[in-house]
């Protein structure tokens, strides 16, 4: 299966596709021509603190990447110095908010980043801006035929099928909050797992593997999210939680530095502006890993597409010079 329904396919312009990539020269080196396997973004000496300035965190993920991108292409058109700092952890990312070396993060899974954030939001170090995305979810999860032929809608109903599975749940980056919870519940105990294993991998990594095993039609439990091309491409069951061990997601949220809304309150306001849907986030996924489609061009076509959500992105946002900033950009 590669193809997802037209109701979540991408709304692209094709033909536009290289004047979306030349929406300005000011793009040049921070749209079409961004590194995706760059370390340290755009910038190798990129810092936060700054004035007309912002460096956003960044993990590895699709949905992230390119609304980072859109959000750089923007402002840095806007007259802003705009960069990335990429493939940190979430660990990493929120230590770097809390120690201003980073300014903003439009990555917040809420509430499953909580045991990672939560304590530098409730101290004010880390300040909440709004919601970026809405409607996520976030859990273990089986595919749609697995769960059907031996079923399961729970994760206490995994253990009694333990060496179906193979005693193994499927993670992501090592390290991150999902991972981790997972990991909890084993060491716990919880829903009988004490003596499974958390495979612990990149996200292309374990997607390859449920891949693989799906279509050898083999059980297989990973950790899923949504959105994302794999609730289509595998008809994705979220496991329930009756015992309350795992977090979950809502939504997923835009955070700042302390103080960065004073220092840059004309970036701080278009970050607030900023708002995806989910299938928006789930037809970045497709784009990318199942047509090949890098993050940079991604975002550029999606701005192309999309004049009137930019506008609203920079309603209210003025230039470093004092323009209206809807105005500078504008097609």
């Amino acid at each position: 299966m590669n193809a997802i329904p037209s109701a979540r396919r991408p709304v692209r312009l094709r033909g536009a596709r290289l004047a979306a990539c030349a929406l300005a020269t000011a793009l040049v080196t921070t749209g079409c021509a961004s590194s995706e396997g760059d370390d340290d973004g755009f910038a190798a000496d990129s810092a936060g603190g700054g004035t007309d300035s912002v460096v956003l965190a960044e993990q590895p993920w699709v949905d992230l990447q390119v609304e980072n991108e859109i959000a750089v292409q923007i402002l840095t058109e806007a007259g802003y110095d705009a960069s990335i700092k990429k493939n940190l952890s979430v660990e990493t990312a929120a230590a770097a908010l809390t120690s201003s070396e980073i300014d903003a993060y439009l990555g917040n899974w809420w509430p499953s980043q909580e045991p990672t954030f939560g304590e530098a939001i409730d101290s004010g170090d880390v300040e909440v801006v709004s919601t970026i995305v809405t409607g996520t979810e976030f859990a273990p999860a089986v595919p749609g035929d697995i769960a059907e032929e031996l079923g399961i809608s729970s994760l206490a109903d995994l253990d009694e099928h333990a060496d179906a599975f193979g005693h193994k749940i499927y993670g992501i980056e090592a390290g991150t909050p999902g991972n981790e919870t997972i990991q909890k519940a084993i060491d716990a105990d919880a829903y009988g797992l004490g003596d499974w294993e958390l495979v612990a991998s990149g996200t292309p990594a374990m997607l390859a593997q449920v891949e693989k095993s799906h279509q050898a039609g083999d059980p297989v439990v990973f950790l899923a999210w949504s959105p994302h091309w794999m609730t289509v491409e595998f008809d994705t069951v979220f496991l329930e939680d009756p015992e309350g061990v795992w977090g979950g997601a809502g939504e997923i949220r835009t955070i700042t530095r302390a103080g960065f809304a004073d220092d840059n309150p004309e970036i701080a306001e278009f970050l607030g502006n900023l708002e995806f849907t989910t299938d928006e986030a789930g037809e970045f996924y497709y784009a990318h890993d199942k047509e090949g489609e890098s993050v940079a061009d991604i975002a550029a076509a999606w701005i192309e597409a999309n004049p009137d959500r930019v506008a609203e992105f920079l309603d209210g946002v003025e230039t470093p010079d004092g323009a209206a900033a809807a105005e500078a950009v504008a097609p």
